[in-house]
């Protein structure tokens, strides 16, 4: 597999776009996720993004997008996503990228008032009409497993049960091995997920809150669950994901030390090289 790395650890620590890029390909990374908002950035950084990643050989391989108002219960609201949704599935188009990486969001009111299967059926059923968009433009969605109590699709149970109502061949999981830890799925678990998979996140914990951590502050024994995704046979790539370094004037360090970690754990089960 390739090892990418999501872009968001530049912005969030206010680094311009194109020293995000070429840091990242002077590491060492063989790809790049996007984290960005297609209604949000301007034409003029719309087309840095691709032109500066085509420059420098640095494949863009998924775009995140958090549209959690898909499962809210306005209607109004719900509309807004799904065209927000499409308008990434557009820039994936456009940036040749293989997926958009989709957090679809938590039920609300601690599961009351609105009845979860509703929420449940609500995302299913724009998934089922965004999937088959997916489709005509050659575009997968990578569904994000989320860890915390409300969440949708938290689990390897719920992700299975999730593409099974949605049925659409271009709606698969995303696998977040940090996630997986913090959720206590085993790693034996993703065999469920074999051929059911199109993108990897990785990153640490302290195993018990969201840390997106590099590989090795944290406890999470990385070697099983790598083994079982090599297990999978996903021909894409591992992100790495971090989030709000510490020591923003040290992100570069940051994301360094997350590629050499990240690298070394990869080679030693064979996943890359």
């Amino acid at each position: 597999m390739k090892l990418g790395l999501i872009n968001s650890a530049w912005v969030q620590a206010n680094r311009p776009t194109l020293f995000g890029l070429e840091q990242t390909k002077r590491i060492g990374f063989d790809t790049i996720d996007i984290f960005v908002d297609p209604l949000d950035i301007d034409v003029v950084e719309r087309r840095l993004i691709k032109r500066e990643c085509d420059r420098l050989e640095l494949p863009i391989v998924s775009i995140a997008c958090v549209a959690v108002g898909l499962i809210d219960f306005n209607p109004s609201v719900q509309r807004f996503h799904f065209d927000r949704v499409k308008a990434y599935l557009d820039l994936a188009y456009e940036y040749d990228a293989r997926n958009v990486l989709l957090v679809i969001g938590e039920y609300i009111w601690n599961q009351e008032v609105i009845p979860p299967a509703e929420q449940w059926q609500t995302g299913v059923r724009h998934l089922q009409t965004l999937g088959e968009y997916a489709e005509r433009l050659g575009v997968e969605i990578a569904i994000e497993l989320e860890p915390f109590h409300l969440s949708l699709v938290k689990d390897v149970e719920t992700m299975v049960k999730f593409l099974d109502d949605v049925n659409r061949p271009a709606v698969k999981a995303n696998i977040d091995v940090s996630h997986l830890v913090l959720s206590k799925v085993k790693p034996e678990e993703l065999a469920r997920l074999k051929g059911r998979a199109a993108h990897v996140h990785i990153s640490d914990c302290d195993g018990k809150i969201h840390g997106d951590l590099p590989p090795g502050r944290g406890v999470v024994p990385f070697e099983p669950y790598l083994k079982a995704i090599k297990e999978l046979g996903i021909e894409g790539t591992i992100a790495i994901e971090l989030e709000y370094s510490p020591d923003p004037e040290k992100i570069v360090e940051w994301v360094e030390e997350a590629y050499r970690e990240t690298d070394k754990r990869m080679r030693a089960v064979g996943l890359r090289g």
